[in-house]
């Protein structure tokens, strides 16, 4: 679970804002929120698991309705 539930206009104020981190089983992707949701949306596309996006300093934890919310609100299809 979450440690901080992000509201929208929180996820999308921080979507350009670098030091995330996607940990997907062995698989690490670093960069942006949005560069990593992306990928997240991708690997549940093929019908992976979406993975962990974290802050690289701090955690943060977005639950799978966050994900699908920043996955909305950058145009990815649903």
């Amino acid at each position: 679970m979450a440690d901080k539930d992000y509201s929208d206009e929180q996820l999308k104020a921080l979507r350009s804002s670098p030091g995330r981190r996607l940990e997907a089983g062995q698989v690490r992707h670093e960069g942006t929120l949005e560069d990593v949701a992306k990928i997240a949306h991708e690997r549940r596309a093929r019908g992976e698991h979406p993975g962990l996006i974290r802050q690289i300093e701090t955690s943060i934890e977005l639950e799978m309705l966050q994900l699908e919310a920043l996955w909305r609100g950058l145009g990815l299809p649903m």
